[in-house]
């Protein structure tokens, strides 16, 4: 545990991750003081970096996720727009339904091909789109793994 709260630190001082989610990171470990311990993986997940919906309308979404929680719109297209969430956000892309479209977790030391071997190896079908790594979950879900510092 000490080590996991050095690098939280480390992260803190470097300015790699903000107040609030060095609060939350040490909550967590307190609260989860007494659980079972995770079981051993390459990745550390260290945030939830972004998740990306599926509109039907970018404009209406857009506006509605302005008007309630008051996001800064970082890119927008006739596509796609990036609304600003701390230092992360969230991607709103056209399309037929609504759905989620992927959600992205940051892991600590992420290097795109030591991951995507790593998830080949477990058997996850990696997808690979430049920087980006993209696999499903059991369910179906596309998840993706990025840097904390990942931005659209």
């Amino acid at each position: 545990m000490q080590q996991i709260i050095s690098r939280m630190l480390a992260g803190y001082e470097t300015g790699r991750i903000d107040r609030r989610r060095l609060v939350q990171g040490l909550a967590a470990l307190v609260a989860g003081g007494t659980a079972a311990p995770a079981a051993t993986s390459p990745f550390q997940g260290v945030g939830l970096n972004h998740i990306a919906l599926r509109v039907t309308d970018i404009p209406r979404s857009r506006d509605f996720y302005q008007k309630l929680l008051g996001l800064p719109v970082r890119s927008e297209s006739a596509t796609n727009c990036f609304l600003g969430l701390g230092k992360d956000f969230l991607a709103l892309f056209k399309g037929q339904a609504a759905a989620m479209d992927h959600y992205c977790i940051a892991v600590d030391n992420y290097k795109v091909e030591p991951v995507t071997e790593e998830l080949k190896r477990q058997g996850l079908n990696p997808r690979r789109e430049q920087d980006r790594v993209y696999f499903p979950d059991p369910d179906g879900l596309t998840v993706q793994f990025s840097a904390m510092d990942h931005q659209p």
